[in-house]
């Protein structure tokens, strides 16, 4: 059940450039890593993925639902998961409040999103502030927390955009191996600059450029990308600048 762009095209202004551009996309079940520069459109993709946004013209389809008909939206929002680059918080509400109140949201019933919270807290390392209020807690632990909120009310697809900035090595790493435990239960795409891990967390890549795809494949299909003479360790790194002329993360 695949997330599928139909022919979609997305611009801000009336006169403006799209930003997504006549796209054709249909991502593999599985986890994804979405690639490329700033401005290529990953936010927007994955906006118009969450039904925050709608395409001017095409379909964004998943599990047989659509965004465009409002008797949809509903359902196809409870199967997917957004995590924004800059999510918002309730400041005066605990950690465990707020991930209850998020699966409130998409449509759990009240005790449900309440019990459901804590195990979606210890996913993400944040158990010992569950009863804490989201204002004391540091930027990375708030992007952690973020997490959480996606994973609370168990959707089938997980959009997350940029979940990494803000943590540092380790929680990095405890990110990865979240990735890791969902693999084979939860489908799940992320928009990222830091692809060292990529090719111990995902099964697919795809770059963006311009709003239009510039490349699909596996992560072996994508690292042969990689120049002869690359420096051992970076042949990701290698492979990307070679598909996009050597542009930066």
């Amino acid at each position: 059940m695949p997330l599928h762009y139909q022919s979609c095209t997305f611009r801000y202004g009336r006169r403006m450039r799209p930003v997504i551009d006549g796209l054709d996309l249909r991502f593999s079940p599985g986890h994804t890593v979405l690639l490329g520069p700033n401005g290529a459109g990953k936010s927007t993709l994955l906006t118009l993925g969450a039904s925050a946004t709608f395409p001017q013209a095409g379909k964004v389809r998943f599990a047989g639902l659509g965004t465009t008909r409002r008797r949809d939206l509903l359902a196809y929002r409870r199967k997917v998961s957004w995590l924004p680059q800059k999510p918002t918080f309730l400041p005066g509400m605990t950690c465990r409040e707020h991930v209850a109140y998020v699966g409130w949201l998409k449509g759990m019933r009240e005790r449900a999103a309440w019990k459901a919270a804590p195990a979606a807290i210890e996913q993400v390392g944040l158990s010992e502030k569950a009863n804490h209020k989201v204002a004391t807690l540091s930027g990375g632990q708030q992007q952690r927390l973020a997490i959480a909120q996606a994973l609370v009310h168990q959707a089938e697809l997980l959009l997350l955009d940029e979940p990494t900035v803000g943590l540092d090595p380790a929680q990095r790493r405890r990110f990865h191996d979240l990735l890791a435990e969902l693999r084979g239960s939860v489908n799940v795409i992320v928009s990222t600059h830091d692809i060292a891990d990529l090719d111990q967390s995902f099964a697919e890549v795809v770059v963006l450029e311009h709003g239009r795809l510039r490349f699909q494949g596996s992560v072996a299909q994508f690292a042969s990308h990689s120049r002869p003479d690359a420096v051992p360790g970076r042949h990701l790194e290698s492979a990307y600048a070679a598909l996009l002329g050597s542009v930066e993360l």
